[in-house]
C-alpha cells in the first residue's frame, strides 16, 4: 500500500521556471491530479549567540537564510489538511507549512475558508554558510503557536505581491526567528484543473495598494469629465444668450421704434 501510495504521488520542484531567482516554485500531485500549488519567495531572519572579544560576554549576530533553490520538497493532500515540506543544505533547514479548511457561520449563512495554521522551521546552527561561530552550535526548531495566516475563501487561491512577516519562536533561549514571504500565490485545496490556480484572493495590503495607484486615475476622469461637463454648460447658455433679442438700455436708441 506504501508502495502504490509513493506511486500515486508526485512533487515537483518547478523553481527553475520563474524568472525572479529568489522565487519557488512547487507542485504536489496526487493520482495524477494536481491537488497543491505554491509560488513564493522567503527568507529567514534568525538570531544567534556568538562570543565578544572578551570571550566572556555573549552578544547576538543575525542569519539571513533563503530558501534555496535546489530545496528537496514533500507533500500530502487531504480533504481539510494538507502539508508541504521543504528542505535544503543536506537537510541544516526543513521548513514546514500546515494548512486547515474549516468553517463558520456568519450573517449570510455557512462559509468554508483555508488558512495557514502552522509553521514549523529547523535550523542547525553548526552550518558554516549562514552562521559564523555560534555559541553551542546545534539544530533548533522554530515554531508558530495558533496561527491563522493567509486566510482565504475555500475555492480560491491566495495572492500577495507585498512582504509579509511571520514571526516564530525558536526553542534557542525563546528567541524571535521571522519569517518574509512575498510574490506569494499558494493553494492547498480544490486546485479546478492541472497546474491552474483558481481565481485569486487579494491581501489587504495588495488590495490598499491597487485602491491607492487607481483611485488618482478615477479622480482624474472624474475632473476632466466635470470639467467638459462644465464647459459644455456654459457653451450653451452663450448660444441661447446670443439668439435672444437684446434691448437697449440706452433710450436714444428707441427714437426709429414706433
Amino acid at each position: 500500500a506504501a508502495a502504490r501510495l509513493a506511486a500515486e504521488q508526485e512533487v515537483e520542484n518547478l523553481s527553475g521556471l520563474s524568472p525572479n531567482p529568489e522565487k519557488d516554485i512547487f507542485v504536489v500531485r496526487e493520482n495524477r491530479t494536481t491537488c497543491l500549488m505554491a509560488e513564493f519567495a522567503a527568507k529567514f531572519i534568525v538570531p544567534y549567540d556568538v562570543w565578544a572579544s572578551n570571550y566572556v560576554d555573549l552578544i547576538t549576530e543575525q542569519a539571513d537564510i533563503p530558501l534555496s533553490r535546489g530545496a528537496e520538497m514533500k507533500g500530502k493532500c487531504g480533504t481539510n489538511e494538507s502539508e508541504l515540506e521543504l528542505s535544503w543544505q543536506e537537510q541544516a533547514y526543513t521548513l514546514k507549512l500546515f494548512f486547515l479548511k474549516e468553517g463558520h457561520n456568519t450573517s449570510r449563512g455557512p462559509e468554508a475558508f483555508w488558512r495557514l495554521s502552522r509553521i514549523h522551521f529547523t535550523y542547525d546552527t553548526s552550518e558554516r554558510t549562514y552562521f559564523k561561530d555560534a555559541v553551542s552550535p546545534g539544530k533548533h526548531t522554530a515554531s508558530s503557536h495558533r496561527l491563522s495566516a493567509l486566510v482565504t475563501p475555500a475555492g480560491k487561491s491566495y495572492e500577495c505581491q507585498a512582504q509579509q512577516t511571520i514571526s516564530l519562536i525558536s526553542s534557542d533561549h525563546q528567541k524571535s526567528v521571522q519569517l518574509l514571504l512575498s510574490e506569494v500565490r499558494l493553494q492547498p485545496f480544490d486546485i479546478p484543473a492541472d497546474f491552474v490556480f483558481s481565481e485569486e484572493h487579494k491581501c489587504p495590503v495588495d488590495q490598499r495598494e491597487q485602491l491607492e495607484e487607481t483611485l488618482p486615475l478615477i479622480l482624474g476622469l472624474i475632473l476632466g469629465l466635470v470639467i467638459v461637463i462644465t464647459l459644455g454648460i456654459y457653451h450653451v447658455h452663450l448660444k441661447l444668450t446670443a439668439s435672444q433679442v437684446q434691448i437697449p438700455r440706452d433710450r436714444s436708441q428707441y427714437k426709429h421704434m414706433g
